[in-house]
């Protein structure tokens, strides 16, 4: 049971961190968009990675010369991208929450949410090496994956379904502005650390 608590803990902290994906979330929260399958996506793919570092893939990075390369510069030229879309639409404003608001496409959402967790080098490191390197410690890694992909499920219905609370705060047409603008600075900001960091 220890081990499925400290999977749990180790893994919370983890994901805890403000990047692409946990901001998309917040963002589809804030719209009502899709919440729920953009959740389920998030937590399934974190319960993906979270799997395969526990069973020993992690390895993957160190049998395949320039993986781990060609992860790092795909997963920067995504974060400048979406960054770059962030940043004009926090320039050209005019956003604002409304409760009849249509919402975007499904398929896009879905799209958006896969390529901000897979593109991401971060995702790998956090999971894969990092989680699947801890859980190694334990006699019970099972349990302690089972732990992590739990406060994976757990962070993002609460990010999704909590950003509720801030609708209101949102239905200012600044507040999208100041978001889409940290959201842009953030995704730039992980880009630059990616390289030089």
């Amino acid at each position: 049971m220890q081990a499925v608590i400290d999977g749990y803990l180790l893994g919370f902290s983890l994901i805890l961190a403000i990047g692409a994906q946990n901001a998309f979330v917040l963002r589809q929260g804030l719209r009502r968009e899709h919440v729920l399958p953009v959740v389920l996506l998030c937590g399934a793919s974190d319960a993906a990675l979270v799997t395969a570092g526990v069973l020993g893939f992690g390895a993957l990075s160190q049998a395949v010369p320039g993986l781990e390369r060609v992860m790092l510069f795909g997963g920067v030229a995504f974060l400048l991208w979406y960054g770059a879309r962030n940043l004009l639409a926090a320039w050209r404003g005019g956003e604002v929450l409304e409760a009849g608001e249509a919402a975007g496409s499904l398929r896009r959402a879905l799209l958006t949410c896969l390529a901000l967790t897979w593109l991401n080098p971060h995702v790998y490191l956090d999971t894969v090496v990092l989680l699947g390197s801890v859980s190694a410690q334990y006699d019970d890694t099972l349990g302690f994956g089972a732990g992590a992909v739990t406060a994976s499920f757990s962070f993002f219905f609460m990010l999704g379904y909590g950003a509720r609370l801030l609708a209101p705060f949102f239905r200012r047409p600044s507040s999208w502005r100041v978001l889409d603008l940290i959201v842009g600075l953030t995704m730039w900001g992980i880009a630059a650390k990616l390289l030089w960091g």
